[in-house]
């Protein structure tokens, strides 16, 4: 199961640099002009975990593999795009593809850099592109409905099921709002429904103030009008210097750790984007560990065991019987798999068992 979150937002905000930092490549072509990067490039990370190494100990692994998320960077967008300006069309498909977003905005001053409209405002810079995302979504779920509604009134069984999601929708969109807020309402089924629409506003965002390398520590008067802008929404934001980031990732590991106590920091910023792109994809791990290696997966939260089994194998989901379950404290302090047997903290746990985040699991199956 891959996940995927895309970095959007104007040109020139810092998108492609942090996309070359996020990868360690240079695949993202990063220029001072509009739509410099047209198809979209997508870079797999792997997720930072500092319980891999304690698992790995105690089982005694030869090797370590993290579970990743994928990161798409995606061309620069710009009023009116949702009525095909610049690469709008293309803008909107991509990011259609995507399961969460990532918007990028500039909260630095740099005369050397230009900005597509001329002057440095995150907030509505963040308002220009969910202007075009409502719209966009506006357009499309009106033309749906239409269609809906003369179904349901043949007493249609799908589309009375669709009909009251998509009139929410259009409601929010009416007012000026996204279809996120309608999210904390929904329950599973409809939450489904809301899915299957692939509306773009309904999809969660992290807000990602792109900063000057000496305001990554502090941030600045930008980042905290981006913050509350964010808290509003029920959204998430993070400072980082994508400056920085870049520079970081072409050190090694010792010369980035002086590099980073200098500039005052305590980790990589790409370390809390990438976690918080995980949290926004509502996303847990959980491990298998043996002498061979010790590995995470990637499940979303409230998955039972059978769909963990899958995430490693499909046949393991499709023959499975039950999973030993330990948890990471007990594994870690323990001493692995056997000690945490032996003190009775293994547990088997049938089809029904939630995963919970860090549990240590090896899944037995019949095919």
């Amino acid at each position: 199961m891959g996940f995927k979150c895309g970095i959007v937002g104007l040109p020139n905000v810092g998108k492609s640099t942090l996309f070359n930092a996020l990868t360690k490549t240079a695949a993202a072509q990063a220029a001072n002009y509009p739509f410099c990067t047209i198809e979209p490039n997508t870079g797999e990370v792997a997720v930072p975990d500092p319980r891999l190494k304690k698992i790995a100990a105690a089982a005694g692994s030869k090797e370590i593999i993290p579970t990743r998320i994928s990161f798409v960077d995606i061309a620069g967008l710009v009023r009116g795009a949702s009525k095909g300006e610049g690469l709008g069309n293309q803008f909107l498909a991509n990011i259609r593809e995507v399961d969460a977003i990532v918007h990028v905005l500039r909260c630095f001053e740099d005369d050397d850099i230009t900005h597509v409209e001329g002057r440095i405002d995150p907030v509505a810079d963040a308002e220009t592109v969910e202007t075009e995302l409502m719209l966009a979504d506006l357009e499309s779920l009106e033309r749906r409905a239409a269609g809906f509604r003369k179904k349901a009134t043949a007493k249609d069984k799908e589309a009375l099921a669709v009909l009251p999601i998509m009139e929410r929708g259009l409601t929010l969109l009416q007012d000026g709002k996204p279809v996120r807020l309608l999210l904390p309402d929904l329950d599973a089924e409809e939450l489904k429904i809301l899915r299957s629409l692939n509306l773009l506003t309904s999809k969660p965002v992290l807000y990602v103030c792109n900063v000057a390398e000496g305001q990554a520590a502090t941030g600045n008067e930008h980042t905290k009008a981006v913050e509350a802008m964010a808290a509003a929404q029920g959204a998430a934001s993070v400072v980082i210097s994508a400056a920085i980031e870049s520079e970081i990732a072409q050190l090694g590991d010792e010369e980035a750790a002086e590099y980073l106590e200098a500039m005052g920091l305590e980790e990589p910023g790409l370390n809390r984007l990438i976690h918080a792109g995980y949290q926004l994809l509502d996303l847990i791990t959980f491990f298998t560990a043996g002498p061979k290696e010790t590995r995470a997966w990637t499940v979303l939260k409230g998955a039972k065991a059978p769909q963990a089994a899958g995430a490693i194998h499909s046949d393991f989901e499709r023959g499975f019987i039950r999973a030993q379950t330990i948890a990471y404290d007990d594994f870690t302090t323990l001493g692995g798999e056997t000690a945490a047997r032996e003190a009775g903290k293994a547990r088997d746990e049938g089809k029904e068992y939630v995963v919970q985040d860090g549990d240590v699991m090896l899944f037995k199956f019949n095919v």
